[in-house]
């Protein structure tokens, strides 16, 4: 399998496309031929990190990139950053709105659950800074 390399843009708030990255990636790795399963665990990540850039990050860009022996995501964006990275990983911390909870989101579990269904995951963030994710998955 030769290298693939596809970036998608991301806008903030804009629920009107929240979701179009993943299912796109979900898309790229069903016509590769991945396993089901580790499609899932991809495309789980690529929304719970698509969803964090639309509700809290500013606009950003998801780097897809696929070589024999991984996956990487790489998401970035150019928000306020997360003030405490060690909290923000805890089952049922937020900082959504409340407007964003009105509409289903903010159960505080979109960094737990990227942890959960990714074999690696790296953080750089820092308040006023944006933030980048990079999140990996074995595929051997």
């Amino acid at each position: 399998m030769p290298d693939l390399q596809r970036s998608f843009k991301i806008k903030f708030n804009d629920f009107m496309k929240a979701g179009d990255v993943s299912v796109k990636i979900q898309g790229i790795l069903k016509t590769i031929g991945f396993d089901p399963d580790l499609i899932r665990r991809v495309s789980v990540c690529a929304y719970e990190s698509e969803m964090n850039v639309v509700m809290h990050g500013g606009d950003g860009d998801v780097l897809l990139t696929v070589d024999p022996k991984n996956i990487t995501v790489h998401v970035r964006d150019d928000g306020p950053g997360i003030e405490n990275t060690e909290l923000a990983f805890q089952e049922g911390y937020s900082t959504a709105t409340h407007e964003h909870r009105e509409m289903g989101f903010g159960a505080g579990m979109g960094l737990p659950n990227i942890k959960k269904s990714a074999d690696a995951v790296e953080v750089n963030s820092e308040k006023g800074q944006g933030t980048h994710l990079k999140i990996s998955f074995n595929v051997e």
